[in-house]
């Protein structure tokens, strides 16, 4: 085994939009599994917007990557040293290795994965953290019934895709938005969307609206929020009495600063945001993901059988090298993936 491993490091935070000088690529020195520790050579690792969100040093619901420390991301690799019972040299693992060749956590920590019931890239995406977050985010707290029209953009991120697929089994009416006329035929071809539209194609949220108010002719219940920006303001004012919108992220303000509290207004100001939520009687709730995890088990033994038979599908996109998740996570931010965002490290 060699004594050095590669990272990435945050070399500093970011004035917004991250660039090439916020990252730094470096050799480290191998860990040494302690006792209850496991040693894993990372194969693939997962990005995804809250990252940009970690590297703001903003009070949230989690700490920030401190600068000179690798960056966060959940990752599956193979065991090679093993101080737990749990686990031996050969299994497959996933875990919060971060940017990193190699990772070295306790046993506890991780969950084993099965190479011969899915692809083990799915542990970072349809049956990991971002399928588990639209399939949670929507059923608790956008309580989906059949007939209802339900709206999400980012339609084809892993997400987004899981929340339109769940919702059509259900027999809602899907709307998607994405960014480029590609994604929007990936939606409705691959993902079974009703209709999608390219954001990109309205320069204002008042044409988009008039897109959507076309698309969802019988009004909005259900607007799963992912992004804020300009695609919250062209919905709001289209929500049904008794909407629900899960709030799970808002990657359209990222780049403000401070995880998105830096934003301007536009033109959704508090008040007008908060009269449609008051005399549309809408239900409005934000989540974190990392708050559910009792409900993981429940969510695998529904969705990984319809994975399984080609019921959901799902689409990655697959970088290569460590030393390129810095380019590929800054255009990732900017909507240059098409689906879940991997980068193969070995």
């Amino acid at each position: 085994m060699t004594d050095q491993m590669y990272r990435v490091a945050l070399a500093s935070r970011p004035s917004g939009a991250p660039t090439a000088e916020n990252f730094r690529y470096e050799p480290a020195p191998m860990p040494e599994p302690a006792e209850g520790e496991v040693l894993v050579r990372v194969h693939y690792m997962s990005l995804d917007p809250y990252m940009r969100g970690r590297m703001d040093d903003a009070k949230s619901y989690a700490a920030p990557v401190p600068v000179g420390g690798t960056m966060e991301a959940g990752a599956v690799g193979e065991v090679i040293a093993s101080n737990s019972p749990a686990f031996k040299p050969g299994d497959f693992a996933f875990g919060m290795f971060g940017w990193a060749t190699h990772g070295c956590l306790p046993a506890k920590m991780l969950r084993k994965i099965d190479p011969d019931q899915a692809p083990i890239t799915t542990s970072l995406g349809v049956l990991g953290m971002p399928g588990f977050t639209g399939w949670q985010g929507l059923m608790e707290y956008g309580r989906p019934k059949a007939g209802e029209t339900l709206v999400v953009a980012a339609a084809t991120g892993p997400v987004g895709s899981m929340v339109g697929q769940v919702a059509r089994l259900m027999g809602l009416r899907t709307v998607g938005i994405a960014g480029g006329a590609d994604k929007c035929k990936m939606a409705t071809e691959t993902f079974g969307f009703d209709e999608c539209l390219d954001h990109r194609a309205y320069a204002t949220a008042k044409e988009l609206r008039a897109a959507l108010s076309q698309a969802c002719p019988d009004g909005i219940d259900i607007y799963f929020e992912n992004v804020g920006g300009k695609v919250l303001e062209a919905v709001i004012p289209l929500m049904n009495n008794f909407g629900r919108i899960p709030i799970c992220g808002m990657i359209a303000w990222y780049d403000a600063g401070a995880l998105g509290a830096g934003a301007a207004a536009e033109g959704l100001t508090a008040p007008a945001l908060w009269r449609n939520i008051l005399v549309k009687f809408l239900s409005v709730n934000g989540f974190i993901i990392s708050n559910h995890w009792n409900r993981f088990p429940t969510f695998l033994n529904e969705i990984a059988p319809k994975v399984a038979s080609g019921e959901i599908k799902y689409v990655e996109d697959v970088a290569e090298g460590l030393e390129n998740a810095p380019a590929t996570f800054m255009s990732m931010l900017k909507g240059g993936n098409h689906g879940k965002q991997i980068v193969k490290v070995i």
